[in-house]
C-alpha cells in the first residue's frame, strides 16, 4: 500500500530483526499505550500467558517472542500507529 502510493519507508522483519525491549518501550512512548494494548491476545494464549504479569514482564517477553506484538507498526518521528486496518498507517502521513 505504501509503494503503491510511493511513499519511501523502511520494512523491517519482525521475527529476523524483532524489535529489543528498548525500543518496543520506545514505540508504546510512541503510540501512547502500555504493552497490554499492543499484545496479540491470540498467540497470547498460545504462550500460556495468565494477564497478571506486570509492564515489564510483557515487554521482556515480545522482545523474545516478537509475535506477541500487534503489527504492522509504522513510526515516524515522534509518532506512531498500529497498522490495523492498514490504512491506519497513512495517519502518519498527514502531519
Amino acid at each position: 500500500m505504501l509503494k503503491e502510493r510511493g511513499v519511501e519507508h523502511t520494512y523491517r522483519e519482525y521475527t529476523k530483526e524483532p524489535l529489543t525491549e528498548a525500543e518496543i518501550r520506545e514505540v508504546l512512548g510512541k503510540l501512547g499505550c502500555g504493552p497490554r494494548e499492543v499484545l496479540r491476545g491470540r498467540d497470547a494464549k498460545k504462550a500460556e500467558l495468565t494477564g497478571t504479569e506486570s509492564d515489564d514482564e510483557l515487554i521482556g517477553l515480545m522482545a523474545e517472542n516478537p509475535r506477541l506484538l500487534q503489527r504492522p507498526i509504522g513510526v515516524v518521528g515522534d509518532r506512531a500507529v498500529i497498522g490495523r486496518p492498514a490504512e491506519a498507517l497513512l495517519e502518519l502521513l498527514d502531519a
